[in-house]
């Protein structure tokens, strides 16, 4: 057995910082939508992959992916710790078919999805583009309010 020694705490700070929600390409996405006059709901649960957005007037869902975590490919996030390579190969292979599993069940459902990369977000004049494209192909939906709240699960239980 291992003994736990400063170098695991300081790992285990930096990790704990890592966030979940609220991150500041999320932030940035959500000053966007809201500056262009949308209202929006933030994590909806009872979507697959829980979208950090939704604009469920239009149906649709928006994921701000971080490059690293979610391996946006081309990009000089997407990096390979140097230890423990078998075990990080495989969190991001899980990582990227969930978010594609995910994105289907919503797609399949209906719902436009669009992936905001963490890179993306330092041109937001891009990133108003590309909501707008998303929101003109979701459209408005007659009874949308009504439909948006059934729950949807894919089998992947993302």
């Amino acid at each position: 057995m291992r003994a736990f020694n400063h170098m695991d705490e300081a790992r285990s700070r930096m990790m704990s910082a890592i966030r979940r929600s609220d991150t500041k390409p999320e932030l940035a996405v959500r000053r966007v939508i809201h500056g262009m006059g949308y209202r929006f709901r933030l994590h909806r649960r009872d979507l697959p992959g829980t979208p950090d957005i939704v604009l469920p007037k239009y149906r649709v869902a928006i994921f701000v992916h971080g490059c690293f975590w979610h391996r946006h490919q081309g990009c000089k996030k997407n990096t390979m710790p140097k230890t423990r390579v078998d075990f990080w190969q495989a969190k991001f292979a899980a990582n990227v078919a969930r978010d594609e599993k995910c994105s289907k069940a919503l797609s399949d459902a209906g719902w436009t999805v669009l992936v905001v990369w963490e890179c993306e977000t330092r041109d937001l004049s891009s990133v108003e583009g590309s909501v707008r494209g998303a929101i003109a192909k979701g459209g408005l939906l007659p009874g949308a309010h009504a439909a948006d709240r059934r729950s949807i699960r894919c089998e992947a239980g993302c």
